[in-house]
């Protein structure tokens, strides 16, 4: 699809935001959550970011994937308790919000996750709590260094689970194991996480980005940008199905469209001919109708 004219140009190696740090790293973009000095609580500032540079990452044909972590000794504090006003809710120096009308910021960032074009890479620094752990559900895949630590403390401040976290947390890690850390509150370790599969891996703090960053190349180097698009948004879209011939449609849909794609020709005769493929398709312009954003 052709770039929304409302997605903003970003030098990507410029300082274009308040509360990120974004660089270009090979094929990879980097997004550090940057408020270090409050653990990266997370403000509205910082949600409106996150979907300005989410927007910006897919309309760049050159970013493969994206890679998000945090500044400092913290991935993310949650909700930046220090300014309620900002919250909305739970106290009486301001208004609560209108449960009828009310969308939580957490969650249009979860939704634009899902939404996302481009493999998504958490690698938790330190720790997650609260929506710094719930708004990273929808991402692919999860890294952790060996001092992050998690938790979904929400009942424990008398309110519930945000961020479209209901949906995503039982697909990601069970319904029973869901319950469990969300029913106590409690904060517990990356090894915990990793067992049950919140994190794919638990690494070093020195050794935690470059095994992101080298995921990252992994995806670029040999792979159709076009089918990993397609394919992220088939794995995350039939998480819904109620049947698996929704998939089987869908499938067979995609998959003649692709196959009469130069990137399909490519793929095959690089692999009759043992070489690198060199993939033309554009993730911009190349994108079946029915997988395009339209806003």
């Amino acid at each position: 699809m052709a770039p929304r004219p409302d997605v903003p140009s970003i030098a990507w190696d410029a300082t274009e935001f308040e509360q990120l740090r974004v660089e270009r790293r090979g094929a990879a973009l980097v997004v550090s959550l940057h408020r270090p000095e409050r653990l990266n609580a997370f403000t509205p500032r910082m949600g409106d970011e996150l979907l300005s540079v989410l927007d910006a990452a897919d309309a760049d044909d050159e970013v493969r994937a994206v890679i998000i972590t945090g500044s400092g000794r913290g991935f993310c504090a949650g909700a930046d308790l220090g300014s309620p006003a900002d919250l909305g809710f739970g106290g009486t120096r301001f208004a609560y919000p209108d449960p009828d009308t009310h969308r939580d910021l957490g969650g249009l960032v979860s939704l634009r996750l899902f939404e996302a074009l481009k493999p998504v890479i958490v690698a938790f620094n330190g720790p997650a709590v609260g929506a710094g752990i719930t708004m990273m559900l929808a991402a692919d895949i999860r890294l952790a260094s060996n001092e992050a630590k998690f938790g979904f403390v929400f009942a424990r401040r008398g309110i519930v689970l945000e961020a479209a976290s209901s949906w995503f947390l039982p697909r990601v890690v069970g319904i029973s194991r869901a319950m469990e850390w969300v029913s106590t509150g409690r904060i517990f370790d990356a090894d915990e996480a990793c067992a049950a599969g919140l994190v794919r891996s638990v690494h070093e703090p020195d050794a935690l980005l470059p095994a992101a960053l080298a995921l990252a190349e992994e995806i670029a180097a040999a792979t159709a940008p076009v089918s990993v698009a397609l394919n992220r948004q088939m794995l995350w879209r039939m998480l819904g199905a109620g049947h698996p011939r929704e998939a089987h449609l869908l499938d067979s849909r995609t998959l003649a469209e692709r196959g009469a794609s130069p990137d399909a020709r490519e793929g095959v005769t690089a692999f009759l001919e043992k070489r690198p493929p060199s993939f033309s398709d554009r993730v911009s312009t190349d994108l079946p109708a029915s997988f395009r954003r339209t806003g």
